[in-house]
């Protein structure tokens, strides 16, 4: 995405996400803060002021420029920049879109060739679509929530913000489409990814089930090896365990690894079709078995066997681990204020356009002179949209 312009209005981890991946693929990536900054600057521990953790993990490789877009000659100055940009992105409402004049019909006019991203809630067209929404409610209302009540005592968020990251990655992936559009049409539209749906999507893939037939199937939605009581790390004589078996091969190589190869014989556990009916019973009966082994052992019969297994991490057993020491993940740069900092690196590989870390998330505002420069302001607009 080398060439490509991105004027990044977002902030929290959603829209900040999205943007950050499109300038660990090249792009230059322009985050516009308010005078205060993105509030993520604050949240967590924080070695210099406004660079919390929170916001560093999500904001390399972009240049942060300040605007109050309350002010006349700021808001001008950003409308300046729009017809020279690729992307415009945000993250509002589209009532507090539209009171600044920065939504979609306002910018594509000054720039047709724009892809104009933008993430809420609920769909623009729809009658929730004035409502604020964040990861908790949004768990919440897709039934994510409910799936881990099904399992457990009672309704949870899992402990990770997986709707705000899902749909920024979502956001990414729909503003690269637009863009490979643009470049058969020569025209921008507007992407907006609503959290809701996207996620409802998301987990629907599996939990539809019999609904798939619109319920000619009866039974009940969700799918079953998910609910199971006995789906979970298993316990080992001095630990836990991670397996998926899938395949004929992958059960029987399992039974034989945990010393009871009959048990495939058992009509219950023989094919596919028949386990998919009883992952309760065979789930149960491995992890009785499987507590009859070290987990050292057990690991070396699985591995020995190609059964997928692997081990229960923490986060801080992840931060040692040789095989992603070895593949080089953990990335440790230097920002100009926090000093030594570690970051992920790009997951996603490409053979000819590799991703990169280029920037360290920057102060706030440490870019607005540069920035708005490059972009053909004058010396006096430039001091205009700064005071």
């Amino acid at each position: 995405m080398h060439g490509i312009r991105v004027l990044d209005l977002t902030t929290t981890i959603l829209g900040p996400l999205a943007s950050q991946t499109l300038g660990d693929l090249g792009a230059d990536v322009i985050k516009i803060e308010p005078p205060i900054g993105d509030l993520n600057r604050q949240i967590g521990p924080a070695p210099a002021p406004g660079m919390a953790a929170f916001f560093a993990n999500v904001n390399r490789n972009k240049r942060s420029v300040v605007l109050d877009l309350k002010k006349p000659a700021a808001l001008e100055a950003l409308m300046h920049m729009v017809k020279r940009a690729d992307v415009f992105m945000h993250g509002m409402r589209p009532q507090a879109a539209a009171r600044l004049g920065i939504d979609y019909a306002s910018i594509s006019a000054l720039n047709p060739r724009i892809v104009y991203g933008w993430s809420s809630g609920y769909r623009a067209d729809g009658p929730r679509a004035h409502l604020p929404a964040y990861d908790d409610i949004i768990q919440g209302e897709c039934g994510l929530a409910g799936l881990v009540g099904r399992t457990t005592s009672a309704p949870g968020y899992i402990p990770t913000v997986i709707a705000d990251k899902y749909t920024g990655q979502m956001l990414a992936s729909a503003i690269g489409m637009a863009l490979f559009d643009r470049e058969r049409t020569g025209l921008g539209q507007e992407v907006h990814v609503p959290m809701f749906e996207t996620m409802l999507s998301f987990l629907m893939v599996e939990h539809l089930w019999s609904k798939a037939f619109d319920g000619r199937e009866g039974g009940e939605i969700g799918y079953p090896r998910l609910m199971s009581r006995h789906r979970r790390p298993y316990a080992t004589r001095d630990g836990y365990i991670s397996i998926m078996a899938n395949t004929d091969a992958h059960w029987r190589a399992l039974l034989a690894a945990l010393d009871s190869p009959e048990a495939f014989d058992d009509p219950r556990f023989s094919t596919l079709e028949a386990r998919a009916r009883n992952f309760d019973a065979i789930y149960g009966y491995i992890a009785d078995r499987i507590r009859l082994f070290d987990t050292a052992e057990l690991r070396r019969r699985l591995d020995a066997g190609d059964v997928p297994a692997g081990a229960v991490n923490t986060l801080e057993d992840l931060l040692e681990d040789e095989y992603l020491s070895q593949t080089g993940f953990f990335h440790r740069y230097e920002q100009q204020a926090a000093g030594a900092m570690l970051t992920t690196a790009v997951s996603t590989s490409f053979s000819r356009t590799p991703a990169s870390i280029r920037l360290a998330p920057p102060s706030l505002g440490q870019h607005t002179e540069e920035v708005l420069a490059e972009f053909g302001l004058s010396a006096e607009a430039v001091a205009m949209a700064m005071n």
